[in-house]
């Protein structure tokens, strides 16, 4: 079994790692993640100057066998100038997600049925090419179907908690969505 420590940008990258589902996804695939998830808190705290105690947190407190980066491509121009500002040795592999996490929740039309409690929703075509943020895309797409309720909110946090635990998300079905290819990149 390999253990894998995990450096992420912010809570909803967290609550991904450390959710039942990926855990039991990774215990299947000979991977232990290991405590605690070190979250960074912010992209803007994922630079060369701030990972490094990150980095070293990790390795302390985690004790893992690699250290993986989880992070948002948010407004880079392409996932490699987002690899190349966060390259450092100690890091065995970085994820970029494109444009956002939450494009995964996009891609998981399963979920976004769940979410929206409405099986006909078809799925988001590009959840990757979002016009704007997924996160805006998924306030349209509550708009739509008349869910302003349901509406993702104000706060990711909450939101990427009831993806993850009350409608399932599945990061299985979000990479294989044929275009939500960090996702799939990631597993």
């Amino acid at each position: 079994m390999i253990k894998i420590g995990f450096i992420v940008e912010g809570e909803c990258e967290q609550l991904l790692i450390e959710s039942a589902h990926f855990r039991l996804w990774a215990t299947q695939h000979d991977l232990e993640i290991c405590e605690p998830v070190i979250n960074v808190r912010g992209n803007s705290n994922l630079c060369p100057k701030n990972i490094e105690p990150s980095i070293t947190d990790c390795r302390n407190m985690a004790n893992p066998n690699k250290i993986i980066v989880l992070t948002d491509l948010e407004c880079e121009p392409c996932v490699m100038a987002t690899k190349s500002r966060l390259n450092n040795e100690n890091v065995d592999q970085i994820i970029v997600a494109k444009k956002a996490l939450e494009a995964w929740f996009l891609a998981d039309t399963v979920a976004m049925r769940r979410w929206l409690k409405n099986d006909d929703f078809p799925g988001e075509n590009q959840p990757e090419q979002t016009t704007d943020m997924p996160w805006e895309r998924l306030k349209e797409i509550a708009a739509s179907y008349h869910k302003k309720k349901l509406g993702p909110g104000r706060k990711k946090k909450a939101f990427a908690r009831k993806m993850i635990e009350q409608f399932n998300f599945s990061i299985e079905r979000a990479a294989s969505h044929p275009n939500c290819s960090s996702a799939k990149y990631f597993l």
